[in-house]
């Protein structure tokens, strides 16, 4: 099985999403995460494991207690893969820059097209002349 492929039966079971949304803010011990869950221990546990060897998660021992953190590269393959299929994405900076030079543009023509004052007093001048 392939990373994009492992990365994506891992994601998806809602309590490993779920898991992954808990280490995003910060590193868990596998008794804390089990914690927030009914399910038992040992089914949290195996949940980890799938984590970890998708290379979503890390973990690290610390004392007695088991360590997790996030590891984002790991979803690097899957979002890169998901973005192909993003037909709303849009490419802001190129839009808000075509958009600054429409506006210039449009400030420099009506600019030649105005009458300056010295042109708009010679026209009143003359009609008032007449």
């Amino acid at each position: 099985m392939d990373d994009l492929s492992k990365v994506a039966d891992a994601i998806a079971d809602p309590v490993r999403r779920e898991i992954l949304m808990m280490l995003r803010r910060t590193p868990l011990t596998a008794g804390n995460i089990a914690a927030r869950f009914t399910i038992s221990r040992p089914a949290v546990s195996r949940h980890l494991r799938v984590l970890r060897e998708s290379g979503l998660v890390q973990d690290e021992q610390i004392g007695r207690h088991r360590r997790y953190c996030l590891l984002r590269p790991g979803l690097g393959d899957l979002t890169a893969w998901l973005t192909q299929f993003d037909t709303q994405r849009v490419n802001w900076p190129q839009h808000l820059a075509a958009l600054e030079m429409e506006v210039h543009r449009t400030r420099r023509d009506r600019h030649r097209t105005e009458p300056t004052n010295d042109q708009a007093t010679a026209h009143h001048s003359k009609e008032d002349t007449a």
